[in-house]
């Protein structure tokens, strides 16, 4: 579906400001309140991994199905954050894993010695494929889980895989729920240089539930995850920072950076992206959809993520677009944003 398309159904289904509720009711939406931006990406997505690869931006997202039960990963990209090509199915867990057939979740991917990297869940367990192309086909090329629960020396779910690699490009991989992991990757990307080690944040008010995602900006080390349930109306973000990519993590005051507003509604498991060359940064992330969604019926939508002059992250308003009318959105020419 093109981009306008999707703006205009966006936009009829926002701007009727009554929602039927589903026992018949009415619920009046709050006209002081701007309708939400429209989702970015068609149909029905969640836990969107956004990356930059050279002059273009990819999303690889969950592709929404009834109780979680998918089967396949797609790809998304775009050359300047505002319009979005569907690559297609880049990874059909069904039909081309021997270890796994169902539960495609939450992947994520990195580009290291000349070859793309994608990280996935698939029956609980976290797989990897490589690809000579960002959008893909990926192939499993190790025939069998990467990290399942024999892996860490403590309880936690393997789900939510995130890679970062540090400015020395060393690769870690952090995952989990409820219970934080991270462990080195090896300089093949495929194996793990020891043990995942926990370093669950130590936040009361706003606990580690899933989808980790870390970056890095002015030496510091950013850690974002998800709260509540990811059916909640108040899935949310919170954020802690640290010095080192293995933590301790430190909680800032006022830590939560994405909650719902308005119609905008279970806003959560997201992932950031840096304009190369700037210090321009946008969230992507998932709400329930509009009208009638769920924790199993969820959009993706694109969002400014600021600082503060001492390195806190703003807080992100859901109901705020990305982009104004009219703007050209982020090209990357050169090797930097514009």
């Amino acid at each position: 579906m093109p981009n306008s398309e999707l703006r205009c159904r966006g936009l009829t289904s926002l701007l009727l400001l009554l929602l039927l509720l589903p026992g018949g009711g009415v619920l009046a939406a709050n006209p002081e309140l701007p309708a939400p931006p429209p989702p970015i990406l068609d149909g029905y997505r969640a836990d969107p991994d956004i990356r930059v690869f050279g002059d273009t931006y990819y999303i690889y997202p969950t592709s929404d199905k009834p109780n979680w039960q998918t089967t396949d990963f797609s790809c998304w990209s775009s050359k300047d954050l505002i319009h979005w090509k569907n690559e297609g199915i880049i990874l059909d867990v069904a039909h081309k894993l021997s270890w796994a057939n169902i539960k495609a979740w939450a992947p994520t991917a990195a580009m290291c010695n000349g070859k793309y990297y994608f990280y996935f869940v698939a029956n609980d367990r976290i797989g990897v494929a490589t690809s000579d192309h960002p959008g893909g086909p990926f192939i499993d090329v190790l025939g069998h889980p990467l990290i399942d629960t024999k892996t860490a020396p403590f309880p936690t779910y393997p789900i939510d895989p995130d890679v970062f690699i540090d400015d020395d490009g060393r690769a870690y991989l952090y995952y989990g729920n409820t219970h934080l992991a991270v462990v080195k990757m090896n300089p093949d990307m495929l194996s793990l240089d020891g043990k995942p080690v926990e370093i669950t944040p130590k936040d009361s008010a706003e606990p580690f539930r899933e989808g980790i995602f870390v970056i890095k900006r002015k030496g510091i080390y950013y850690f974002m995850w998800s709260v509540d349930d990811a059916g909640s109306d108040n899935y949310r973000v919170a954020y802690g920072t640290s010095k080192s990519p293995f933590g301790p993590i430190e909680i800032p005051p006022n830590n939560v950076i994405l909650q719902k507003h308005g119609l905008a509604k279970g806003t959560g498991h997201h992932g950031v992206v840096q304009v190369p060359g700037t210090d321009r940064w946008y969230m992507a992330y998932h709400r329930h959809s509009i009208p009638n969604g769920s924790g199993y019926i969820r959009e993706v939508c694109l969002a400014r993520m600021e600082f503060n002059p001492d390195g806190t992250i703003k807080p992100v308003d859901p109901l705020v677009p990305a982009f104004q009318p009219g703007n050209q959105g982020e090209p990357i020419s050169g090797g930097r944003g514009r």
